[in-house]
């Protein structure tokens, strides 16, 4: 009872000071708003992936930074491999400070480092000043993408969590696409203004972050993590557009409160985890590594060989011109963008597990197929075998688009707990850009020293992730944050096919009927209290009427 009175004196505190929030904007809209800062945040991302597949190829570049020829191979594949490593110092930064700053202001942080990023890019005249762009850009785009997905995720309702994430990474792809395009339209400029121009329109995306993050809403999981418990409410009311008092409101805050109490007295210490003392109840330890081995495989599935490199491949080994290897790597962008939209249809029906081992097994079988029709190309000379293998490096963008693109970007927001999510993610993140850097490393180096070779290595890859992926990855999807918590602090097996419930992608009943039960829990104390305060009128109002009729007589 003393809780809830303290629940009725927030809420009137807060009714005392009304203020127009967000613009007036509530339910749908504010998470559409929402969506829209973390959806341009990604188109950031995917734009700066496609954006030195042109800069690469662009002759005034090279000659301008002295990368001509086979000789400077090293030095140009750490050029473009040197980004990721400031996106892995970003991503270490994200969840050393982001957990404090918050969500927003981390990514105002991540945006404002990226300006500088960019003018030293779009500026460059030597190839120092291209690397330490290259590096600082990078270190804000980490800091970035590890922390709008799970803004995104703890804002959302989870009947929509998932689409919007997914949604987030078809903008990703949106931008790949829009950059592959301007790449070509530019190839056929022989100034600086080539390479120059793609690398300072990143500023439109940059004004528009700057416009939107400031006015909208902190995560109110982080202020009730850091005890701004009245800020929260309000929040969750404002996106579910319900008033503050209302009982599914009550029913989330007690279930947000109580997981973050619980992993408070059975969280452990990073020393602790890296020690392997992960006796802590809500398996930390298991959670983190499943949300970076999602960002693992997405990487070692080979994706950033061909968004890198799809240029340069088609010149090396089907001998187009650069113009036309430019335009096919664009139109390649347009059928990963319209693929990338498809998930989105799926991610919830089918689930997280479903789409990542459909998606495994179509990145298989379209490097099979390279494999193949390089070898005979580059064995016997053959020109059709090597223009035949352009459809599968289309068909690889396909099948990486409709899971794989979008699900390891998801995964860990959702699968670690609320006082490890920003670390999880972090540390996911982190996982990706280094070893996104190995990728496109090692990618101009496979292709001087091991030709078709090369490509065999990652069928291997993606044989390996597919057991992987089936025997020891819970299904997240349909199920609340607080429901995730809840199948971890049950100490469930290792491995979870065994469990229904742990891989379906419906939420399992006996979470929906926990938050009926809490939702009917605080109606029938409601009830209570109106019933209380009702009574205590009448014997109020009694008492008045006796007093008056006292007075008369």
């Amino acid at each position: 009872m003393a809780n809830r009175s303290l629940w009725k004196l927030r809420i009137s505190t807060m009714r005392l000071a009304p203020k127009q929030r967000y613009f007036g904007f509530k339910g749908g809209w504010l998470v559409f708003w929402i969506t829209v800062a973390c959806a341009t945040d990604m188109t950031l991302f995917g734009y700066d992936q496609g954006v030195f597949s042109g800069v690469v190829v662009s002759d005034n570049f090279l000659e301008l930074h002295n990368l001509v020829g086979p000789s400077k191979t090293k030095v140009l594949s750490t050029v473009a491999a040197i980004y990721d490593v400031g996106c892995f110092i970003g991503a270490i930064i994200a969840f050393t400070v982001g957990e404090r700053l918050g969500r927003k202001k981390t990514i105002i942080f991540g945006t404002a480092i990226m300006s500088i990023g960019v003018i030293l890019k779009t500026s460059s005249f030597s190839l120092p000043q291209m690397f330490v762009g290259r590096v600082i850009l990078g270190i804000g785009n980490g800091i970035n993408t590890a922390t709008a997905p799970i803004w995104q995720t703890e804002t959302a309702p989870a009947r929509l969590r998932g689409k919007l994430v997914i949604l987030e990474m078809m903008t990703n792809v949106g931008g790949f696409m829009i950059v592959n395009w301007i790449n070509y339209g530019l190839s056929f400029v022989a100034s600086s203004i080539q390479w120059r121009l793609p690398l300072a329109l990143q500023f439109i995306f940059i004004f528009v972050l700057f416009a939107t993050v400031p006015w909208l809403p902190e995560s109110p999981r982080w202020l009730i993590a850091h005890g701004h418990e009245v800020e929260a409410i309000q929040i969750l009311a404002d996106l579910e557009n319900k008033s503050t008092d209302h009982a599914f409101i009550v029913a989330q805050h007690r279930e947000i409160v109580y997981g973050v109490q619980y992993e408070r007295e059975h969280s452990i210490k990073w020393r602790d985890l890296l020690r392997g003392r992960t006796e802590d109840g809500t398996k930390s330890a298991r959670r983190l590594l499943l949300g970076a081995g999602t960002q693992f495989f997405q990487q070692f599935g080979g994706i950033n060989i061909m968004s890198y490199y799809t240029p340069t491949i088609m010149i090396t080994y089907v001998g187009l011109s650069n113009s036309m290897a430019r335009l096919l790597s664009a139109c390649n962008a347009v059928s990963y963008f319209i693929f990338a939209g498809v998930a989105v249809l799926f991610v919830e029906r089918l689930g997280r597990r479903s789409l990542m081992m459909i998606s495994t097994f179509l990145q298989l079988v379209a490097f099979l197929c390279i494999s193949i029709l390089l070898k005979y190309a580059m064995a016997n000379g053959s020109t059709e075998c090597a223009k035949a293998a352009i459809f599968f490096f289309f068909f690889y963008n396909i099948a990486f688009a409709v899971g794989m693109l979008g699900v390891p970007w998801l995964y860990p927001t959702e699968i670690n707990s609320l006082p490890m999510r920003t670390k999880g993610a972090a540390v996911a993140t982190a996982t990706n850009w280094i070893t996104n850097f190995v990728i496109v490393e090692i990618t101009p180096i496979g292709f001087q020293n091991l030709g078709w070779k090369f490509w065999p290595i990652w069928v291997v890859t993606n044989a390996l992730f597919l057991p992987i992926i089936y025997l020891l990855f819970p299904e997240t999807s349909s199920r609340t944050l607080e429901d995730l918590d809840a199948y971890f602090r049950s100490d469930p097996s290792l491995i979870v096919v065994d469990d229904k419930d742990a891989i379906s992608s419906k939420r399992p009943l006996k979470y929906i009927e926990k938050e009926n039960d809490e939702v009917h829990r605080v109606e029938e104390q409601d009830a209570g209290v109106r019933e209380r305060t009702s009574k205590v009128d009448l014997i109020v109002d009694v008492e008045a009427r006796h007093h008056e009729v006292s007075k008369i007589q």
